[in-house]
């Protein structure tokens, strides 16, 4: 069941954790907006934790001292965001915050939903550059699974790799993984 919300003025993040928790709805703050979007479905889910499983199989291989993160809150200088993966310095999760500052984040995985396209392709991945977050992923479902993985560059994303269904890509950052995307969604 969703909540009501009676809030008058600019919205600030200590407001939106403020907020009760919900699991039917993410609150995102973009500028002093509040943003809310339903929660991911079936498919999105099983997709975010395959490749959740995927990168934590990865950091540990190598020894690589991060912390794969699903749904947290993501504080950013332009407010606070709620990221469907992230890679996040292990020392920055110890005290087990309710936020990571960006600061702490290797990478960000968006994992496009048919209700967010234009936030997960055009708005948060410009928020995360303005943030300096190293590295961006971005997952598409439809019409077949394709993971384009984008990499900071004089403060913009550069496309790197388009890891396409049916292939096994081989990527170096944040830390060496395989992936193929045609597993990710697959029931």
């Amino acid at each position: 069941m969703g909540v009501a919300i009676d809030h008058t003025g600019p919205w600030t993040v200590a407001d939106v954790l403020s907020l009760p928790e919900d699991r039917t709805t993410r609150y995102e703050l973009l500028g002093e907006s509040l943003v809310m979007s339903p929660a991911p479905g079936v498919r999105h889910q099983r997709a975010s934790f395959r490749l959740h499983v995927a990168l934590d199989a990865a950091a540990r291989a190598v020894g690589a001292p991060v912390e794969i993160l699903e749904g947290v809150n993501v504080v950013l200088p332009s407010g606070l965001v709620v990221p469907d993966l992230v890679v996040a310095d292990a020392g920055a999760t110890v005290d087990d915050p309710v936020t990571v500052d960006v600061d702490a984040v290797q990478l960000v995985v968006e994992l496009v939903s048919p209700g967010n396209r234009t936030m997960d392709r055009k708005v948060k991945p410009m928020l995360y550059a303005e943030a300096a977050v190293p590295h961006f992923w971005r997952l598409e479902l439809d019409p077949a699974p394709m993971l384009a993985v984008y990499e900071l560059d004089g403060g913009r994303y550069v496309e790197r790799t388009i890891a396409l269904a049916g292939v096994t890509t081989h990527l170096d950052a944040p830390f060496p993984i395989a992936i193929d995307p045609a597993g990710l969604s697959r029931q």
